[in-house]
């Protein structure tokens, strides 16, 4: 009966779906799979962040309804850490609202801006809630590349000039979910030049904000002059703090797009617990040196990644920031496809990997590996993908 239903019928399938069923097949099978499919992060929070926690999850009064916009302290933190990161002033009242992630806060805007009939630019390949929010909002997806190259402004015009009706908002992502990749403050500048000539709104996703390495922070959209006028951007707590199940994200920017979501959220829900928004001000405003020991510890498991695949026969780019890598198939099985390739990699190594197929169709002949496991099972992951690809004829050496 479920395809019946007008949303239902409107999401396509979720490829990643198929092989997350394989895996957990697969471990209850009791093989030891070494997950680097889901970007979940492995590590705990800090700690006076989970005493925190406990501290206003004693009070008897903690334990009512919320606030659905975020309590006055933590849109207060946001914006105090908008300012000290990247020199943003932001209004706590006006121009912040606590998420329930980054992932809720993009449904949620669409269902707040979009009507059945708009278009929306979204980026191919993309994480899956830049495209699926806005289609069950009811909007149609006109797809954009992600890399932001020479080519990007130019589709960006060629989408303006032949989609009728004309696209109204842009979704942007980058660091880039899958892709990893990065831009510069001048590729903001001209996107914010460019969104208001066309009247086109910017909804930026900077989950990774702190995911950087090499030295070359990630960069705002927000930080260019006048980018409030068009602008809204998304972060989370989920990968700088490790605190992904908390559920605890930020939209900031434009006063009218804050508004519209404020609204339509206050429909929806109650806001997060009051002690997990709590515990979410001691993190942003706490010591920061759990951010860069984080970074640290993923830009090692990145070397040792690259490192180690390479000499299984594996060549994969570095990637600049996020905590993922993107990975081409290796040429000579790149006839078999990325979802294939993931599944063959999940049964005959023992390695779970997420289809870049399933990001979009311009995702297809890459797969995207998470770094959220250690050093040592990372190491592991290469051994027994060497394994499968000298079974396949591939050398590790000629490599």
């Amino acid at each position: 009966m479920d395809d019946e239903f007008y949303r239902i019928k409107r999401l396509p399938p979720y490829v990643i779906a198929e092989v997350n069923g394989m895996r957990h097949a697969a471990r209850q099978a009791g093989r030891d799979i070494i997950d680097l499919g889901m970007g979940n992060p492995d590590l705990p929070p800090p700690e006076h962040v989970i005493e925190k926690l406990c501290e206003v999850a004693r009070k008897p009064d903690a334990h009512g309804y919320s606030q659905s916009k975020g309590i006055p302290g933590l849109r207060r933190a946001q914006a105090n850490y908008y300012a000290r990161r990247f020199g943003v002033e932001l209004d706590p009242e006006s121009e912040v609202v606590v998420t329930m992630g980054s992932k809720e806060g993009l449904a949620s805007l669409a269902t707040a801006i979009t009507a059945p009939g708009d278009v929306v630019l979204a980026p191919n390949p993309s994480y899956p809630i830049h495209t699926f929010g806005f289609i069950i909002a009811g909007a149609t997806i006109r797809s954009v590349p992600t890399t932001p190259d020479a080519n990007y402004f130019a589709a960006l015009d060629r989408a303006m000039a032949f989609t009728v009706p004309r696209p109204s908002i842009l979704v942007v992502n980058y660091p880039s979910n899958p892709t990893a990749e990065t831009v510069d403050l001048a590729f903001y500048e001209r996107l914010v030049a460019w969104a208001k000539e066309n009247e086109v709104w910017i909804l930026s996703d900077l989950a990774y904000s702190e995911l950087y390495y090499d030295g070359n922070p990630t960069v705002s959209v927000l930080q260019v002059p006048g980018a409030k006028d068009v602008a809204v951007e998304f972060t989370s707590m989920s990968k700088t703090f490790s605190m992904a199940g908390w559920r605890i994200g930020f939209a900031v920017g434009n006063r009218r797009l804050i508004a519209a979501m404020t609204r339509v959220k206050s429909y929806l829900d109650y806001g997060a617990f009051t002690p997990v928004q709590a515990a979410a001000c001691a993190a942003l405003n706490g010591p920061q040196d759990i951010v860069e020991k984080n970074r640290e510890l993923y830009r090692k498991r990145r070397d040792v990644l690259v490192e180690s695949f390479a000499r299984a026969g594996w060549n994969i780019p570095s990637p600049k920031a996020s905590m993922f890598a993107w990975a081409p198939l290796p040429p000579a099985l790149k006839d078999m496809g990325s979802l294939e390739f993931s599944k063959q990699l999940l049964t005959h190594a023992d390695v779970a990997v997420a289809p870049g197929v399933g990001y979009g169709e311009e995702g297809e002949g890459f797969v995207r590996i998470a770094l959220v496991e250690n050093e040592q099972r990372l190491r592991q992951a290469a051994r027994n993908v060497r394994r499968y690809l000298q079974s396949m004829g591939i050398n590790a050496s000629a490599a």
